[in-house]
């Protein structure tokens, strides 16, 4: 009678408990499944066959989670009724498994959003503490089949032990090799004496011995990634070598009970050492070129820091320490845990939690770190140094980002479902020819046909490209969001460049006043209205009011690329542009200005003399022979003139741009087929930014961390974009060539597997030696590259 597997985990009925026309093995399974069909989910069943688990049973086992120091301490984000937390799921496996994760709001009512984070089996939820407890999520998991680890041992939740598996199979499997080795040594030299001979038959039976362990343990991940990769119907790189020691152990088996020969153990036990051997090295090799994967740790985000003689200081964010008092401007994102001590707090946490209603908190409550202060400024008191991890799981949060396709790792994905398919096809065709010649030599060239030509250095080539380069242009102030960007810039045709804060540095502006006097009660209240304010006008103009006292404005708005108003002590202040602020005047200068008004009266204009950043003309005339410039810029055409002579002929000049008038202009060069890079300050450019195929922002010692854009670029470097860009570009070519050597090595491997001339045990030590070679060639290369930056 044919054994029945359950619709759900698959694992084998012994007592049918039957639902829907279909069959399952507990209760639990069938709960799941029934879950799945009252929401619309059971295209997860089409995804894979029996992806599920069976869920655990679970009485008591998570009640310490009603505790609330422990809830605490595991949580990322907790304000009010909203909630965030990063599980470990250790049963996350497959393509269906991320899609039922992603999809938990539709499951359970309080879940507001999930993401996954495949190669770190993680999940972050955020989720409705009023409508879910934890101990309910955690609960409600489990009982789905995703029972999350939860670690009490320290703060990080689902911190995963240190797996030594492979070690010990490396050992298992040298072991056993060696033995073999030694016991086959009569049968290679052909020792007929007597004593030998006799024992011939149980040396043999030995040999099949030290290969059980090798084969059902050590091997063993090959054969579960070829199940199931089978199971879903995908030929993955795994099956050929599964198959190849299938083959070797069943015809050595045979060859020993029917007393054909001694068989192929020595080759079966050697295959799987030295490919595990192979495995342990890539392993450490990777871990070596770790490429510093926090490279984005080194964002240049500058926090002003309030010393305790009331003097502000700009200090890097690395620096905030336990007890600072940190002053936080209108739209600068809190990077670090405090508690409010001064002003009116409207904090929008959307980069958290992806909710962009604003929160409104008074003094002596906590803020978190990743809110988004949107109203005014406020003075906090850090609770802890900052935490740069957490800053890099914002910028990463997929709540924000538009999927832009990295075409190689996409390149690669396809390559490598056919290649599999292809390679069967070659290995049973070469052992089908020699068959008629040579059975041995036939089961020999099967085995090396399937390990000879595994794709694992195609499959290397791009990550570790690109790692590499990410960590490269991370130590020279250049930080991007992922490495599908550094493909993004190689394609860009088009570059567009806000003028002020990215051209212009806020630090060399010349400042003239024209206008009525201001009495220092203005000069006073106008300071402390640009205090906090993130403009690079406004920062500059601060600057230059730096005598005076500060205070927090009673009121204070902003209204992008218009301007800024504040109250204090009934006295009201506008600063902006000219229609902004009421001035009849708009158009009467051509120099960039602000404008300011006291109490609804014109007062006069503030008129900045920029000063473009070393360097931007050597820039523009390196780009202008690629690629379609553009300078976009809010001001008026008073510096028009000024830039036509500094800056290729060439190049389009747009002005009196507000920020949807970027945005649209993007838009219209995408419809052309362009490849756009946006290059802003990170204010008023976020939907330009956004849109563009890579969005950089510059960095000059203003928080402008936004997960509008793809990369963040420090003031410092700007003038070297276009060694940036061409390094992209050389990192492009150097996959590209690694890939053709990759498939060259595979050819003339073929040719040596095909024709008999290569054994498995040598197909065994190339294979992995192939891929660390591949690592070797583009890490040399891109440090290469990095060196001309």
């Amino acid at each position: 009678m044919e054994e029945l597997s359950c619709y759900h985990c698959g694992d084998t009925i012994k007592s049918c408990i039957s639902f829907d026309d279909k069959s399952f093995c507990c209760n639990g399974c069938k709960t799941v499944y029934e879950i799945f069909s009252e929401n619309g989910l059971t295209s997860y069943y089409e995804m894979e066959t029996a992806p599920g688990a069976a869920p655990a049973k679970l009485e008591g086992k998570y009640d310490f989670l009603s505790n609330e120091k422990i809830v605490d301490k595991l949580l990322e984000f907790n304000d009010g009724n909203v909630q965030v937390i990063s599980l470990y799921i250790p049963h996350i496996h497959c393509s269906s498994c991320i899609w039922i994760l992603e999809n938990l709001s539709k499951l359970k009512p309080g879940i507001t959003a999930s993401q996954v984070d495949f190669p770190k089996k993680s999940l972050r939820i955020t989720y409705n503490s009023e409508k879910l407890t934890l101990k309910d999520l955690v609960l409600f998991l489990s009982s789905i089949g995703y029972e999350p680890y939860i670690s009490l041992d320290d703060s990080e939740t689902g911190k995963k032990k240190i797996n030594r598996s492979i070690i010990y199979k490396l050992g298992v499997a040298g072991f056993a090799f060696g033995n073999v080795m030694f016991l086959s040594f009569p049968e290679y030299f052909e020792v007929n004496e007597y004593w030998l001979d006799q024992y011939k038959g149980l040396f043999r039976w030995l040999m099949f011995a030290f290969s059980l362990p090798v084969v059902f343990y050590a091997a063993q991940d090959y054969f579960v990634s070829a199940y199931k990769g089978l199971r879903a119907n995908i030929l993955n790189i795994d099956v050929p070598l599964a198959l190849g020691v299938l083959v070797l152990f069943v015809r050595s088996t045979l060859e020993i009970i029917f007393d054909w020969g001694s068989g192929f153990f020595d080759s079966l036990t050697g295959l799987v050492f030295f490919l595990t051997l192979g495995k342990f090295f890539q392993q450490k090799t990777y871990n070596f070129l770790s490429f510093e994967r926090d490279y984005k740790s080194y964002f240049p985000i500058g926090i002003t820091r309030i010393n305790p003689d009331g003097k502000e200081e700009s200090i890097h964010v690395h620096d905030i320490e336990k007890g600072d008092r940190i002053l936080i401007r209108n739209e600068e994102l809190i990077p670090v845990d405090g508690i409010l001590i001064n002003g009116k707090a409207r904090i929008d946490y959307s980069f958290v939690t992806g909710e962009s209603e604003a929160v409104e908190k008074e003094s002596g409550d906590k803020l978190f770190a990743g809110g988004r202060q949107v109203s005014g400024m406020i003075e906090i008191e850090a609770l802890k140094s900052v935490s740069q991890s957490y800053l890099t799981k914002l910028w990463s949060n997929d709540v924000f980002q538009v999927k832009k396709e990295d075409s190689f790792t996409s390149f690669i994905n396809h390559i490598s479902k056919y290649f599999t398919s292809v390679l069967l096809l070659i290995a049973f065709s070469a052992t089908a020819f020699w068959l008629f010649i040579d059975v041995a030599t036939a089961i020999n060239v099967f085995t090396a046909v399937l390990i000879i030509a595994c794709p694992c250095a195609l499959a290397m080539s791009t990550p570790f490209t690109l790692g590499n380069l990410l960590r490269i242009f991370g130590n020279k102030k250049f930080y991007l969001k992922n490495a599908g960007v550094i493909e993004q810039l190689a394609k860009a045709d088009t570059l567009i460049f806000d003028k002020t804060g990215t051209i212009t540095s806020n630090k060399k502006s010349n400042i003239s006043y024209e206008g009525v006097t201001l009495t220092s009660e203005e000069e006073f209240l106008l300071k402390n209205t640009l205090r906090a304010s993130n403009h690079p006008l406004s920062r500059s103009l601060y600057d230059m009011l730096a005598e005076y006292d500060i205070v927090a404005p009673e009121e204070f708005r902003e209204i992008t690329g218009k301007g800024i108003e504040s109250v204090y002590h009934k006295q009201a202040m506008k600063v902006g542009s000219a229609d902004f602020v009421g001035s009849t005047i708009a158009g009467t200068s051509l120099n960039t200005s602000v404008h300011i008004s006291a109490n609804n009266e014109y007062k006069g204009r503030y008129v900045f003399f920029n000063e473009y950043r070393e360097g931007v003309q050597e820039l523009f005339t390196e780009l202008a022979p690629q690629y379609h410039l553009s300078i976009l810029s809010g001001d008026n055409e008073g510096e028009k003139t000024r830039l036509t002579e500094l800056l290729p002929a060439s190049t389009q000049m747009l002005f009196n741009q507000k920020p949807e008038d970027k945005l649209n202009y993007i838009a219209s060069l995408q419809k052309e087929g362009k490849k756009t890079i946006m290059v802003g300050d990170g204010l008023n450019d976020a939907g330009a930014l956004a849109k563009s195929e890579v969005g950089i922002a510059i960095s000059e010692n203003v928080n402008v961390f936004s997960p509008a854009c793809d990369a963040i670029l420090d003031a410092s470097r700007f003038e070297s974009l276009p060694k940036f860009i061409t390094a992209s570009k050389k990192a492009m070519s150097v996959i590209k060539v690694s890939m053709i050597l990759s498939f060259l090595y595979n050819v003339v491997g073929l040719y040596f597997a095909v024709t008999g001339q290569l054994s498995p045990i040598i197909a065994a030590i190339l294979m992995p030696f192939s891929s660390i070679s591949i690592i070797a060639f583009t890490t040399i290369c891109t440090n290469i590259i990095g060196r001309k930056i």
